[in-house]
């Protein structure tokens, strides 16, 4: 054996650093066989004696007699540069040396990445394997309390690719950590395979948003488990007090290798908003070429991972879900109907307006009518089941969706001031006479929404002919207005603001809006509001100041929530001084306050059916109760028949998520009764 020597480095002075020396040796060379293994060519001898093997060479670290210590792969590469010189020399080859060198190709430059760490809490049980409802997660939670069987896990979350993060819509990313579950294994649980996606929009839910997890855990027995959680990050319905909230991870363990494996139990994991907060003390951009690069990736996902929290929990001052205008258009469903026809015409003042017809039989002709502030695609909306168009077309009419001259999808609307006298006295008499025209009918039928039903009534009042029977929605002859609307009525908020200057309000916002609409915005922040109906986009808030809230949330559907910027627009002032006149008078008038329709009520003697959402904040349900009342008691009734909708507003009887099933079929029932 050999006597141990210290390295004399290795001491207390230098912090017994270690110092490694690459060992060489092995093929030493040598004069002859006798001492080494090869000359000082690096020829390989081929006995005792001096002779070499022809064409044999060793030319690395091996042929070095001892350790060199310090930078030893210069002296080797000097030794087989060498050794090649003198080859070539015995060969009488010539190297050149002056063969221009082919630069390596250029690496792709790395893409920043992120990492951060994050610890939950919570408890486990085995018995509790069926079910994915919040009463399953509940009870689960409740046994593994009870059972002191607790759950808890540290990962660390790792993106490769920030960009890919930030911007696919599936925010995916890896995982690694630690789970400690005495349930599945004394010891701590590795994970392997672990695949994260953070904030992904829950397309089911309105202002919701999932944390999906899914990975391996490997006990130290070798045994194997798939756990797969899920987080629903969502906003109270008031908001106000969501900072309280918890964020909650709903646990399932199967007991193998994916999710296909029977279940092995289930359990809830918490975390607080607040922790979140924390989680970003630990983040780290990786792979940033400079300081500044890297400061502008935590920006960049500091203002995604926070802004979606503050999206979801920030009440009055969350982050806006507003349109952005450089995003690629939304992906439309095709409709159930046959391709539409387009009609322009023309009324007595030389406004173009515009007929859609979707002919699904021979029933009819039936006209469509929006309100204010909006056009025909309230009636054609594609992001719900069934819209309207759709259930009549199925039901054999010839459908009409008629764009006056307010429709947010005619070119002038931004410009144009109107009255309701300009739409009744206008607007309803060529597009009658236009839809007759075209199909030949003796009379329509008509389903008129809100302002169109209110100028709807203006125009028979005022002797439209050619209407056999129609559908009035949330409106008619008489207006009963909560609270809200005759204070902003009382106060002429519409002439005031049309003497400062402000020819039209609209509810079409997007990110790129001026600072004037920027203040408009964070004003309307404060705007009182029912609590239940609390709603972080500014489109909603725009809505409820023009108008009131006009749709109850729970009807809508995530997809329509996010289409408002679509459906709703500008309304000019004019027509909101009419609306307020009307309010204030608590029937139809005209523009200057003439009562000129009521007078001659005997032209409504004909077929009408008043809808009325129960919960609408617009105009109370008791404005079509009085007009309903009044007609049978002129005229008998037969003819009038009226349906107040439980749990609707406004216009979500149009396109609530369940208008085909709750509204629209007392639209047929009405259009039924009078066929051509």
């Amino acid at each position: 054996g050999g006597t141990f020597l210290p390295n004399p480095t290795w001491t207390p002075l230098f912090q017994h650093h270690l110092v490694t020396v690459h060992p060489l040796g092995g093929c030493c060379m040598a004069a002859d066989a006798q001492h080494g293994v090869v000359n000082h060519k690096g020829q390989v001898f081929s006995g005792k004696a001096g002779e070499v093997y022809e064409g044999l060479y060793v030319s690395d670290g091996s042929i070095l007699s001892r350790s060199l210590a310090v930078n030893p792969f210069l002296t080797i590469s000097a030794l087989a540069e060498r050794n090649v010189a003198l080859a070539a020399k015995d060969r009488g080859w010539a190297i050149d040396y002056k063969l221009p060198s082919q630069p390596p190709a250029p690496k792709p430059a790395p893409t920043m990445g992120l990492q951060f760490t994050e610890t939950m809490r919570g408890f486990f049980t085995t018995a509790v394997k069926a079910g994915d409802t919040t009463a399953d997660y509940q009870k689960a939670w409740e046994q593994g309390k009870a059972a002191d069987s607790k759950f808890h896990f540290t990962l660390t979350v790792i993106s490769d690719d920030l960009d890919l993060l930030l911007e696919n819509p599936a925010h995916p990313a890896k995982m690694v950590g630690t789970v400690t579950a005495p349930a599945l294994s004394p010891q701590p649980l590795t994970v392997t395979e672990g695949q994260f996606n953070l904030f992904i929009i829950d397309p089911d839910e309105v202002n919701t948003r999932r944390m999906e997890y899914r990975m391996k855990l490997t006990s130290e027995a070798g045994k194997t488990f798939f756990f797969h959680g899920y987080k629903v990050v969502r906003s109270d319905e008031a908001g106000l007090d969501s900072w309280t909230d918890t964020t909650t991870l709903y646990v399932t363990v199967h007991g193998g290798t994916d999710a296909d494996a029977p279940v092995f139990g289930k359990g809830r994991l918490h975390i607080k908003p607040i922790d979140f907060a924390k989680q970003m003390t630990t983040m780290q951009v990786t792979n940033a070429p400079n300081l500044r690069r890297r400061l502008e990736g935590m920006a960049r996902f500091g203002q995604y991972f926070g802004g979606s929290l503050w999206n979801t929990y920030g009440g009055l001052g969350r982050r806006e879900t507003v349109f952005d205008p450089s995003a690629p258009p939304r992906q439309k469903r095709p409709l159930r109907a046959d391709d539409p026809e387009i009609h322009f015409f023309k009324t007595s003042d030389n406004v173009e307006l515009r007929l859609t017809r979707f002919k699904g039989g021979d029933k009819g002709p039936v006209m469509l009518s929006h309100g204010l502030g909006v056009s025909s695609l309230i009636f054609t909306i594609d992001t719900i089941n069934t819209n309207l168009v759709e259930y009549l077309f199925a039901h054999g009419y010839d459908v009409w969706c008629l764009d006056f001259r307010a429709s947010i999808e005619l070119p002038d609307a931004a410009k144009a001031q109107s009255t309701g006298e300009d739409v009744a006295t206008k607007d309803y008499p060529a597009a009658v006479a236009k839809i007759r025209e075209v199909t030949g009918a003796d009379s329509i039928q008509a389903v008129v929404h809100c302002w169109g039903s209110t100028t709807f009534f203006m125009a028979m009042l005022s002797g439209l002919q050619g209407v056999r029977s129609f559908v009035a929605s949330q409106i008619a002859t008489h207006i009963k207005a909560p609270v809200m609307t005759k204070l902003k009525t009382g106060l002429h908020v519409p002439a005031f603001l049309q003497k400062i200057g402000v020819p039209s309000l609209n509810a079409y916002v997007d990110k790129n809006h001026d600072w004037q609409n920027k203040l408009f915005d964070a004003t309307l922040k404060v705007y009182p509001t029912e609590l239940d109906e609390l709603c972080d986009s500014p489109v909603c808030r725009r809505i409820a100041f023009m108008y009131a809230p006009l749709y109850e949330h729970k009807q809508l559907n995530d997809a329509t929530h996010r289409a408002m910027h679509e459906m709703f627009g500008i309304a000019n002032m004019r027509s909101f001084e009419h609306i307020g006149r009307l309010v204030n008078t608590g029937h139809l008038v005209s523009f200057d306050g003439k009562d000129i329709y009521l007078p001659n009520i005997e032209r409504l003697n004909l077929p009408i059916c008043f809808i009325h959402g129960k919960e609408n904040a617009c105009f109370q349900p008791e404005s079509t109760k009085i007009t309903y009342e009044l007609l049978r008691e002129k005229f008998g009734p037969a003819q009038y028949n009226r349906h107040v909708i439980p749990n609707y507003g406004h216009i979500d009887c149009i396109f609530g998520k369940n208008a085909h099933l709750d509204v629209y079929p007392h639209i047929l029932e009405s259009l039924e009764r009078t066929p051509a």
